[in-house]
Formats: C-alpha cells, structure tokens, sequence
C-alpha cells in the first residue's frame, strides 16, 4: 500500500498529516457541519472558516453566485468570533486524532498577533493559517497579501504569537508577482504557505442591469481557477525553501496529483464541498488507486517532478 503521509517540514515545528487532503477554509463551516458525509477522522487535516476577534455577520444578501465551471462569494467571513470557537466549537472537533487549523481574520496587524495570542494558547489547535487577503484598513483597504512588506509584518507579528503552533499563511492570487509576496512571508517566519485565495471576479444580470452579489466584487473559486492555481503554486515553489499547500479547484484524486507533481506537499479542497459534500473524504479514498495507476510509491520521489524541458 502507497504510503500517504506527509509532513510539513518548515523552518518552525512540523505538522503531519495522515495524508495530504486538507479542507479549505469558509467552505467547510467549523468542520462539525459535515459530520453527516464521511469521517473526519480519515482527512489529512481541516481548516475552520475565518475566525476574527469578535462575531461577524458578513456581507449582504446575495452574495453567492454561480458562475462558468465556478462560484462567486462575498460572504464577507461571516463567523461567530475566535472566543465561541474555542468554547463551543472546538471541544467538540476530534482534535486529537486530526489537525484543526484556524484561520484567522483582523483588518490591522495588532489584531492578527491578538487572535495568534488566544488560539496558540488552545491544545485543540494544531496550527495557524493567516489570510493576508484582508483588507489594511489603516492603509486604505489594501490587502496585506498584495505588498510583500504589509504581508511581512502580518506573518511576523504572527509568528511572534504563536508560540509552538505552525504559521501557515495564505497568499492571494490578485496581485502583479506572487513570489515576491511569498518571499516576504518566508523571510517572516512563516513554516509553509497555502495558495491560491479566490480570484477577484464579478457577475451581472442584464434582465435588471444589477450586480448578482450585492457586493458587487466577489471572489472566484472552483474548477475555473485551477489552471491559475497550477501556475502559481509551481512558481512559488521553484521560489521558496518552505512547504507549499495547493488550493483551488481540485476535485478528485487525478487534480491532487497534478499539485504535488508542480511542487505542493499538501492540498486543500475548497468549492468542490459546496456541490458534493462528501469530496474531499471520496477523494482520500481514490488516492492510493490513482497513485498506483501513475506509479507513484510515495511523495518524495513524485513531488516537484514536473520535466519542463
């Protein structure tokens, strides 16, 4: 039997996985909610929606749309606040026997090292993945994740806060060269990246001549973006030293592969859990038979063995 284990070996503690399917933040509520479609238990990991200091209660309706072999979102990180996480959500998570990520949310550097203060502190918790996608408010509303010296100082006063727990941060896919972005984090201390973060997209309706999602700008995810994805995740990890996390629009076992092949050591699975619930535990099941079907005996020799000559 192909060994699936993987371990995030960054420059900070490791994280190991059973193996490397995560789910990926906002699209697999608190983790709870899809106890009905398969065992928690048999993921590589989960990654809880964005947790920000206080309770959010997102965008305004609507603000999901569909699009071309994708989905538009402007939840708005609607979340019930990082203290009612920990105190009714995690304990009910199985914690030991999976890795629970927090994600976490501010709108200033301050409150990214507050919440790394109050989850680094929790046992439940197995690492931290920061969502630099958010907007600056002291800079204007810039995303921290689109200028390497904003998603610096985020990834750092992170890291100061974390204590044991591995900082992973997620980059952002709307912005001119993302390996100097990654760069930035990894010179912070950052112990692995994930990316990409949805595309910034809009959708209309010309019967009403109106935005579909009362945001007007949303984030594009799914099948549409994987090709964007690829691209990034193989040249920031030609770029950096840390261990990569593919995201965006994997939906089998054959689309996990392609990652790890471009570099990833780990992948999260995203919109696909908005239109099958049960993907990500389906694709853990097909991944030993798809790695026999390419001979693939293991992920060292596999990973990052593209041939682009």
């Amino acid at each position: 039997m192909n060994e699936l284990r993987v371990s995030l070996n960054g420059p900070g503690v490791a994280l190991e996985l059973k193996n490397p399917v995560l789910t990926a933040s906002g699209t697999f509520g608190y983790g709870l909610e899809f106890k009905p479609y398969g065992d928690l238990v048999s993921l590589g990991g989960i990654v809880v929606k964005g947790l920000s200091l206080e309770p959010r209660e997102g965008n305004p309706m609507p603000r999901i749309a569909e699009s071309a072999s994708g989905m538009l979102n402007a939840v708005g990180l609607q979340n019930c606040g990082v203290r009612a996480f920990v105190r009714d959500k995690l304990p009910h998570l199985p914690w030991e026997q999976l890795p629970v990520i927090a994600n976490l949310y501010a709108t200033s550097t301050d409150g990214f090292a507050e919440l790394a203060g109050i989850l680094s502190a929790e046992e439940g918790v197995a690492a931290l993945e920061v969502n630099i996608s958010c907007p600056n408010v002291r800079e204007g509303g810039v995303a921290f994740g689109q200028n390497a010296h904003m998603a610096h100082a985020v990834t750092s006063a992170v890291k100061r806060n974390a204590g044991s727990k591995p900082v992973i941060v997620k980059l952002s896919p709307n912005v001119t060269d993302i390996t100097a972005i990654a760069l930035a984090c990894q010179e912070a201390g950052a112990d692995s990246l994930s990316l990409i973060n949805t595309l910034s997209g809009m959708a209309v309706d010309l019967g009403t001549r109106r935005p579909l999602l009362a945001n007007v700008i949303g984030g594009l995810s799914g099948p549409a973006i994987k090709p964007v994805a690829l691209r990034c995740v193989w040249q920031v990890c030609r770029a950096v030293a840390v261990p990569v996390i593919g995201v965006g629009g994997i939906r089998s076992a054959e689309d996990v592969l392609e990652f790890i092949m471009v570099g990833a050591s780990a992948v999260q699975i995203g919109a696909a859990n908005f239109t099958r619930p049960d993907t990500a535990f389906r694709i853990v099941k097909e991944l030993p038979a798809a790695m026999e079907k390419y001979g693939i005996t293991g992920w060292d020799g596999f990973r990052g063995s593209l041939q682009v000559e």
